[in-house]
């Protein structure tokens, strides 16, 4: 079990009694913060689509986490999922708006089809507009709470024609900062994350080199001797979503070992000229 000591030494886990609904729960970024969030204490329910995992993990965690199927891009299904969680547990602590899809990789914005724009946008932006509409509704009144969004580096950077994705996950900040704004007034925090290079099978499938996912990040990361695990991403989850953070909002976390900070194009020149 993961845990944490406080200065006196005692072992303390840090969202005891805490609720947390975690969008695309089922794999991923998603179930290594169910993981994590259960195992510091919270009760957990894992919104998603993806039956079979969802079941798989809920069993392997135990009764504190469940799963309700939700697709976030239908109102009526996260409206359902909030007021559940209320009924069951009494109240709504954390909401993690973590599901999303890439779409199309590589796709000049010629061949780009509406349909595909509209279907990110759909999940990544009205998904995540959703889950915090109906959280607030419950934390408003409440007047605390963590709202907590997953955006991507896609949000800062640029590498590869992902148009549909990179537009959706600048929309999230933006929402998140904007929400931060409103929210902050009743004690509510909201912030997002955003992560670069980390082995999940959504970007597995959206690379086109699926089985040396892992060692190409490693190659082209700034920080060196390290890997980013989805692991990692629950942890910064973890604080945005504990006490840890409690004068935090607004904030756009990003996990990428210095990635978008660096711009190699001279220095591949450079390289290339002592040739």
């Amino acid at each position: 079990m993961v845990t944490s000591l406080n200065h006196h030494g005692l072992i303390t886990r840090r969202l005891e009694g805490k609720v947390a609904i975690i969008t695309g729960g089922a794999s991923g970024i998603g179930a290594s913060t169910a993981r994590l969030f259960q195992q510091h204490g919270a009760k957990v329910v894992i919104a998603d689509i993806q039956d079979e995992l969802a079941h798989a993990l809920c069993q392997d965690l135990g009764p504190d986490v469940t799963y309700a199927r939700c697709d976030v891009s239908n109102e009526d299904d996260v409206r359902n999922t909030v007021d559940h969680v209320v009924a069951t547990h009494g109240t709504l602590d954390i909401m993690f708006n973590n599901a999303g899809i890439t779409g199309s990789v590589n796709t000049s914005i010629r061949e780009m089809e509406k349909e595909n724009m509209e279907k990110v946008l759909s999940i990544n932006v009205v998904g995540a507009f959703l889950g915090a509409k109906h959280a607030a509704r419950v934390m408003v009144p409440a007047r605390k709470g963590s709202i907590l969004f997953t955006s991507s580096v896609a949000s800062l950077i640029c590498v590869t024609p992902t148009h549909a994705y990179t537009a959706s996950k600048h929309a999230v900040v933006g929402l998140t900062k904007s929400l931060g704004v409103e929210l902050g007034q009743f004690g509510i925090r909201v912030n997002c994350i955003s992560p670069y290079g980390v082995a999940t099978p959504m970007t597995k499938k959206g690379s086109s080199m699926e089985e040396e996912f892992e060692e190409l990040i490693a190659r082209t990361a700034n920080l060196k001797g390290v890997v980013v695990k989805a692991e990692d991403i629950a942890q910064a989850a973890l604080f945005l979503a504990s006490e840890e953070s409690k004068y935090i909002s607004g904030l756009n976390l990003v996990i990428d070992g210095g990635f978008s900070t660096v711009n190699p194009s001279l220095a591949i020149l450079l390289d290339q000229g002592k040739a």
